[in-house]
This record gives C-alpha cells, structure tokens and sequence, in this order.
C-alpha cells in the first residue's frame, strides 16, 4: 500500500489523499485549498500525478475542502466514477456549481477592474466543468459497498455534516481507513460518529487536536448576544457556511424565538441561495438528523429568504435591527462582503463567526482582533463587536477525536494525523502515541509513504 499526501498534510485545507491499494490508483478527497494565499495558489498547479491515472475518488463529504477541486480535477483529464453518500452527493451538487459560478464572477470582477496580474484572468474552474464532475458522481449508501477492480470500498457516518462518512478502502486482507472530518458527540443537527472496529493504516483528521470546545451553552450565549444589540438599535450579522452551520444556526434561532429569548417579530433574514437550498437538502434527508422531523420542517418557518442580489444589497441598508446569516462562514466571499462592509464600520452591530476559522482567512483576522479588513480591494475600519462562537463547530474536539480512536479493537500498523494546522496535527500526535501507544505521525505535503 502507498500513500501520497497530496493535501490537508500540515495544513487544515485541500484534503486529498492518493491510495495505491490492490492495483488501483483511488483519491480520497479531492478538496481546495483554502486560507493562506500560498496555499490557496496550489490550487493552480498541475496535479501532482496524472489525473488520468486515477481508478476512482471517494469523498467523505461535501464540503469544499474536501470535494471543491473535482471539476478542476476532470477539467484535467480524470474519467473514473466519484463516489459518495447520496447526501454528499446532492450536497455536491449546491456546493461545487456555487464554486464555479463565485470564481467565474471573480474573474468577470478582477478582468472589469484590472486588479489580477493575469490578463485575462480565468476561474480554476467554470460552471460547465463543474456539471461534467457532478456526472461522474455515483451515490453509495453507508454500511454497504462497491468495488473499484479489487478494492472494496464502503462508508460509515461520522456526523460532522450531512453525508459525512468514514472511508474504508480493503483488498488482499489490508485495510485502510479514512476518517474524513469527524462530528461531536453533541452536535445540533447530526448524530455522534459511528465507531469503525479495524484498519492497518488509518487517517486521521487533526482540526481540533490541540483543544477543546468550551463548556457554553451556545444557543444562550447567541441569545444574549442578540438581545444585547437590538436593545442598542444594532443587528447581528452571522457569517455562515451555507451547508450545516446555517441549518444549526436556523435551528437555534427558531427555538430561542418560540422560547421568548428574542423577539418574536425580529427580522431573521437566510440571505444565502445555496443555503436555502442546502436547507431543503436536510429537510429531504431528516432521518440523518438528530432532530425531531417536525423541527427540520420548521427550520425557515418566519423566516425571510433573500433569492436575488438586488434584494441582498437592499437589505445592506437596513434601519431596523435584524438577524442575518449569510454565506461564507470565514467571510472569504459571496454576500456576506456587502453585509460585513456596511455593518463593520458601526459599533451598534455585532459580528458573529460560528465555528472554526482557518488561518489566513478574513473571518480569522477579525476573530483575532483586526481593527480593520480589506474587502473588495478597500481597507474596511471594524467598529462593530465580533464574537467567536466556537460552541457551534461541526468538528469534533480533542478529547472527542481520542474517543472515536479508542473504538478500534486493535492499533493500525500506522497512523497519519492530517487536517489540521501544525501544532494542531502534533499535539494529537503526540496524544495518540502516549495514551493509545501506537505508531504515529504527521506527514509532510506531498510525502510518500510506503506500508
């Protein structure tokens, strides 16, 4: 068995891992980098093997990350099936035309304005290129599986988002198993990870490695913070991931509302188009929720959706205090700009970042302190309050991380700590091999290792 880490290795973004198993070629994940710019540029390279080469990639799921480079990976030369969750794969389907229609606005953007270095500036990838990846997608539901040559390979959930699923891949009694991004025991909307019994090799994501979540009740802490700036005549901007965070988000607003812990008639606006479809996508999928059926159809009850741009950028100039959750959740791109760059600079709003933040991204600066933010090529002054609700992460904590390891029967010949930032990725390295005794390590980008 070979290994090359050809992403998400020493960093917490472009998850791509390449397996030579049994004779095929297959690429677990195959994720955008996000984040730093010289990360985000290793988007552009050519891949680093023939795409052609390629027998088959599975996806754990759907977020970007995880699944954003498919079309470029096609556009490239790769003509094997992709395989998912069915609601990966009708996640996939939101998130990756979004991706291509976002980046070829920014090119249509950064050619009208002159601001690339590249003329014409082109998308990594276009919306055309994103349909023919989406063909090749071919759904397989968890605890059964398929076969790629000699491979078999099958998924098991993990929580995290909807679809998510550990990868296991098995031929000539040798398994791998991948554990994509890994869910809480007490996530909102999905259930706990499933436990996965044997691998020889196991890889193993690192997001949360080097911390835990705080002990807040967070659907309270969002209360306080929402009472608190509509009595100052503010509103609460939610930056969002438009797939699970937005529906955790919704779900929670809804229930402070019928509790009497916000006004019943406050505006609440899901100014997003793919999160309320993604929205429609867990109300399909509700027998993979936690929450009650009757909760998932109510998630966007009262609930204003903004469809066209023209209604976005009128809600921009809002008088009145209102919630609004809009899309990207680190504020990278899409409306929320427009909503960050009229509410940042007036200290009666509140900006609230649920969940993780890579570094890097502008949701992390302000996170950290940033007194000012670029945005569309102008330098934004922040006056308003931000807050960090990290009670609202998806992804499983330190100490949640060692108890779905310990759910092995035996130590893997070999662990790989990937998807996380360095000190991350070592500390649960270093925890993994003092408390479980077993072969560990953090792979360098591009490594190539050999079981």
């Amino acid at each position: 068995m070979d290994i090359r880490f050809l992403g998400a290795a020493s960093t917490v973004t472009g998850s791509r891992h390449l397996v030579d198993l049994g004779g095929e070629r297959i690429l677990l994940d195959c994720g955008l980098f996000q984040g730093w710019k010289t990360l985000r540029e290793r988007n552009w390279a050519p891949f680093p093997v023939e795409p052609a080469s390629i027998s088959a990639v599975v996806l754990s799921h759907a977020h970007l990350d995880h699944s954003g480079y498919l079309p470029a990976l096609v556009k490239q030369g790769f003509k094997g099936k992709v395989f998912a969750s069915p609601a990966s794969c009708d996640l996939a389907e939101v998130l990756l035309l979004d991706s291509a229609h976002l980046q070829e606005e920014d090119a249509r953007r950064a050619n009208r304005l002159g601001s690339s270095r590249h003329a014409p500036a082109l998308p990594l990838y276009t919306v055309a290129d994103a349909k023919r990846a989406l063909a090749r997608m071919v759904p397989l539901a968890p605890g059964r599986s398929t076969r790629v040559g000699s491979v078999r390979v099958s998924l098991s959930p993990v929580g995290h988002l909807l679809g998510a699923c550990a990868v296991s891949l098995e031929a000539g009694g040798t398994t791998l198993v991948f554990s994509g991004d890994l869910g809480r025991g007490n996530d909102l909307l999905m259930p706990p990870p499933q436990r996965v019994a044997r691998a020889n090799a196991l890889i193993v994501e690192s997001t949360y490695g080097d911390r835990l979540h705080p002990h807040e009740d967070a659907q309270q802490r969002l209360g306080t913070i929402v009472r608190a700036t509509v009595r100052r005549g503010g509103s609460v901007l939610l930056p969002s991931f438009a797939v699970g965070r937005a529906q955790a988000l919704l779900l929670v607003l809804q229930r402070l509302r019928g509790q009497g812990e916000i006004p019943a008639d406050l505006p609440i606006y899901l100014d997003s188009p793919m999160a309320t479809q993604a929205t429609a996508l867990y109300q399909r999928h509700a027998k993979l929720l936690r929450i009650r059926a009757r909760e998932a159809a109510q998630l966007c009850e009262g609930v204003r959706l903004v469809g066209k741009a023209a209604e976005s950028e009128k809600l921009t100039r809002a008088r009145w205090p209102c919630v609004i959750i809009s899309a990207s959740g680190m504020a990278t791109g899409g409306r929320v700009l427009h909503h960050l760059k009229a509410m940042a600079p007036n200290p009666r709003h509140h900006i609230v970042f649920p969940g993780f933040q890579v570094a890097g991204t502008r949701g992390a600066k302000l996170v950290e302190g940033a007194r000012e933010v670029k945005i569309f090529g102008e330098y934004v002054a922040v006056k308003a309050e931000v807050s960090h609700l990290e009670g609202f992460s998806g992804h499983a904590d330190a100490d949640e991380l060692m108890q779905w390891l310990r759910g092995f029967e035996a130590a893997p010949a070999q662990t790989f700590v990937v998807h996380g930032e360095a000190h991350a990725a070592d500390t649960l390295r270093t925890r993994i091999q003092d408390e479980l005794g077993w072969r560990v390590r953090v792979p360098e980008h591009l490594e190539h290792a050999s079981l």
